[in-house]
């Protein structure tokens, strides 16, 4: 009797907890969440009326479901193929490939996608912006895992299975207020992406400008009071820099200060992330100011100016600047393209390139006076401090909306009960 009285009480509780944590003021008193099984609010939708005639559309989790050619996303598709690709609506959702790992895609396009994807479309009575933000939330993920035993890479999650899980549905009203902070919060995060990328354009731009071009001896811009201080030397980079060949033991280092090719981050981060640590063998070992430059596709364009000792791979070339060359100036020259695409046309090997570290060394390398080299070295450092507060400021919004979703949708083992 008492365990029949406790199973009831446990059950009582479960439903009283079907509320999200934070709740907007006037649905205080509107009771729990109701809540339906997957095939209750979405129908699998099997379209392939069309005349080809529409843009194909990539499923990505950064993006949705978006045409390929608004994010250069380039796979040649054979005519005959796209005859069978299913039509997307605006509005409609596609379970993807990686569907347990990131959610369920939301578009906002009319196209075509392959035909392994499998396409929802919400039925009338709920928000189509609502489930957008739901079913991208971390619990949602997390049931998706939990109920689909044995999913992995590679397997599509199914119709039937989608429609086993329980999905959360409050009043159309509820779902209104929900989405229209969700998305204001969206559009704050676009905006400051948007401000990042210009950032990150501006300063592209200026370090072709602010360094000579192919075959020149002079940059096209130049502050003024350099105007009249003449061409740059130039010179082999193995002859303005130490190619570095001191080794570590690996059980000598922290964990954290290891560098391999795949943890070397982009320049305005400024800081190491450890991969896992080797069980043995050596390192390169590198200092402060010293430059890393990634030496192995897909990686080749990873270059990073040290602000800590450590050690790296084989996979790392590790460069110091001689007398009359400044670090940060030469940290900048070696991230720029010109010299990128130097080390990427030089590298050898068919299935890993590498560059050629004989043919690094004979890179054509042009630098001023070390007063101009630190004016230019001053000029850049702040556009990186700019973009690492931008950088800053948007991963804080990214994590306020994250920790908000958590709150405003109940927990999944609560909507599963």
């Amino acid at each position: 009797m008492s365990n029949k009285v406790g199973a009831m009480s446990m059950k009582q509780e479960t439903q009283r907890e079907l509320k999200p944590k934070l709740r907007f003021p006037e649905f205080w008193e509107a009771g729990e969440w109701g809540s339906a099984f997957g095939n209750a609010i979405f129908d699998q939708i099997s379209n392939k009326d069309h005349n080809s005639d529409l843009p194909v559309l990539a499923i990505t989790q950064e993006h949705g479901a978006i045409p390929r050619n608004l994010i250069n996303y380039h796979v040649s598709v054979a005519e005959k193929s796209i005859e069978v690709y299913k039509v997307v609506e605006a509005g409609e959702f596609i379970i993807s490939l990686r569907s347990f790992q990131g959610g369920i895609e939301y578009s906002e396009y009319k196209g075509i996608c392959s035909p392994a994807y499998v396409i929802l479309r919400l039925k009338p009575g709920n928000l189509a912006h609502f489930f957008r933000h739901f079913l991208k939330t971390v619990r949602f993920i997390g049931q998706l895992n939990k109920n689909i035993e044995g999913l992995r890479d590679g397997k599509m999650v199914s119709y039937k299975q989608f429609s086993e899980l329980r999905l959360p549905t409050p009043s159309l009203q509820e779902q209104q207020k929900i989405t229209d902070c969700l998305s204001s919060l969206d559009e704050l995060i676009t905006a400051q992406t948007q401000k990042l990328d210009k950032l990150k354009i501006h300063k592209k731009g200026l370090m072709q400008q602010l360094f000579p071009a192919e075959g020149e001896n002079l940059p096209r811009l130049r502050f003024t009071e350099f105007w009249e201080a003449g061409e740059w030397d130039k010179d082999d980079l193995g002859k303005v820099a130490f190619f570095v060949n001191e080794r570590i033991a690996l059980d000598h280092l922290p964990l954290a200060n290891y560098v391999s090719t795949e943890n070397i981050l982009p320049d305005y981060e400024g800081l190491i992330t450890a991969s896992k640590l080797p069980s043995s063998g050596h390192a390169t070992r590198f200092k402060i100011n010293d430059i890393l430059i990634s030496n192995i596709r897909p990686y080749l364009k990873k270059v990073w100016y040290a602000s800590k000792e450590g050690g790296a791979s084989n996979d790392v070339i590790v460069v110091r600047a001689k007398e009359g060359i400044i670090s940060q100036y030469l940290s900048f020259m070696l991230k720029n393209n010109a010299f990128i695409e130097y080390v990427m046309k030089g590298a050898k090997g068919v299935k890993m390139p590498r560059g050629d570290i004989s043919l690094i060394k004979e890179y054509p390398f042009a630098y001023p006076s070390k007063t101009e080299q630190i004016r230019i070295a001053d000029c850049l450092s702040s556009l990186d401090e700019l973009i690492t507060a931008q950088t800053q400021k948007l991963d804080k919004l990214k994590a306020h909306k994250k920790g908000l979703m958590q709150q405003l949708f109940p927990a999944q083992d609560e909507v599963s009960a």
